[in-house]
């Protein structure tokens, strides 16, 4: 008998989230331990809030969620309107308008559209039966729409990070919907049909950056170069791509283009992986990690995008393995709760929120080890952030749901 089964609910989930709280409570106070910075505390007050979403979350029948699954997308979308230049309540930061002002405190509205386009898509699907693709368009054609709406708007703010995390939910719900094989096919072509277009705007972007790194280089010893330096001014391409993006992406797999000296746009990455190498088998022990303590890894981002790097620095191989094991137990529970889901909108959900996760996981480490571009996904349950943490909790309290109310369907 599972564990939970008298209490009737799940242990698994819930015993991981409060384990990882603790670990990210814990660390961002030693990533901030020698600036005396209180995040952890408000990151606190934000666990609390988000413990209570999710006992009320899991305590709702996730059908009832279905029935207002359009109400919840719309709200979803309203938010992320607000935070368009129009807005009087929308908040500008370092050049993104990714927040709303609430006067008492900010909130990132990206995070409510994650759950009301899952619920959405969930919905479509669950009320729809899905063969060949020919016959399936319609029901393509509604969940497309649903899922491009909400990745343009957030990727108008811009944050092509979160816009990224939509398409592998919609591929996976598309997966276990059973929709023919040749979609998959003709996706993965558009796919590497868009990915070879990237790479030659990002090659043609280093171009540009060699061409201005030589016109600098010689600008000083002749009035002919300086013209010429002059001349390149900012490039120029037709894709909706930033240059702080390019630099980001060519960080990854080119920083010897967009920073020689690895003082710049690279800098940022070089350091979490000196913080996660650093860390030998057991860490160099609690708020003793260089890197965070001595302002190497930019306090900015100790504490929020590359909080594993001062885990897996303070804590070392064994530390680490240990988070990476909490996250992959908590996918895999939510998979196999999926499993158990008498309806597919409860399966839908269930799968929705593991993926979702497990993009999360995948991204935010390998950013820190070096595997992945840096894109500004925080860490689910460590990472700080309000908004960010409450939709965790919003989530997990949906696959709660799904446990509870297994058995009730009809």
């Amino acid at each position: 008998m599972h564990p939970g089964e008298r209490l009737r609910m799940d242990l698994i989930n819930p015993i991981c989230i409060l384990v990882l709280l603790a670990i990210g409570l814990l660390f961002i106070y030693s990533a901030q331990f020698s600036y005396g910075g209180g995040h952890w505390k408000r990151q606190l007050f934000w666990c609390f809030i988000g413990l209570g979403a999710y006992g009320v979350i899991s305590a709702i029948n996730y059908k009832i969620v279905l029935q207002y699954a359009h109400f919840i997308y719309i709200i979803g979308i309203l938010g992320l309107i607000l935070t368009l230049p129009f807005s009087p309540i929308s908040y500008e930061d370092m050049g993104a308008r990714r927040w709303i002002d609430l006067g008492v405190t900010r909130v990132q509205p990206t995070e409510g559209a994650k759950i009301g386009t899952l619920i959405m898509a969930a919905s479509i699907l669950a009320r729809s039966e899905l063969g060949t693709v020919q016959d399936s368009l319609l029901v393509l054609a509604k969940v497309a729409a649903v899922f491009l709406l909400p990745m343009l708007l957030i990727f108008l703010q811009p944050d092509l990070g979160s816009a990224l995390v939509f398409p592998p939910m919609i591929f996976a719900l598309l997966y276990i919907s059973r929709l023919s094989e040749k979609f998959f096919l003709s996706a993965f072509a558009v796919f590497a049909i868009a990915l070879a277009v990237v790479g030659v705007d990002l090659y043609g972007y280093s171009q540009h950056l060699e061409a201005q790194r030589t016109a600098q280089q010689e600008a000083s010893r002749s009035e002919l170069s300086a013209a010429a330096l002059a001349e390149l001014g900012e490039y120029k391409s037709p894709l909706p791509i930033r240059n702080y993006q390019r630099n980001r992406i060519l960080t990854f797999v080119a920083p010897d283009v967009v920073d020689p000296a690895g003082t710049g746009a690279s800098w940022n990455a070089n350091q979490a992986k000196i913080s996660a190498a650093t860390g030998g088998l057991s860490g160099k022990g609690l708020f003793k990690g260089t890197q965070a303590q001595l302002g190497y890894l930019p306090q900015a981002v100790a504490h929020n995008d590359f909080i594993f790097s001062v885990i897996a620095e303070e804590t070392g191989f064994l530390g680490s393995a240990f988070v990476v094991g909490l996250f992959c137990l908590m996918v895999a529970n939510g998979i196999r709760i999926a499993g158990l889901a008498r309806d597919r909108f409860g399966m839908y959900l269930a799968v929705g929120v593991s993926v979702l996760f497990l993009v999360h996981f995948f991204i935010n480490i390998g950013m820190t080890i070096g595997i992945t571009p840096i894109t500004g996904l925080p860490l689910p349950f460590l990472s700080y952030g309000g908004s960010f943490v409450l939709s965790c909790f919003i989530l997990q309290g949906l696959v709660q749901s799904v446990y509870r109310y297994r058995k009730d369907f009809s």
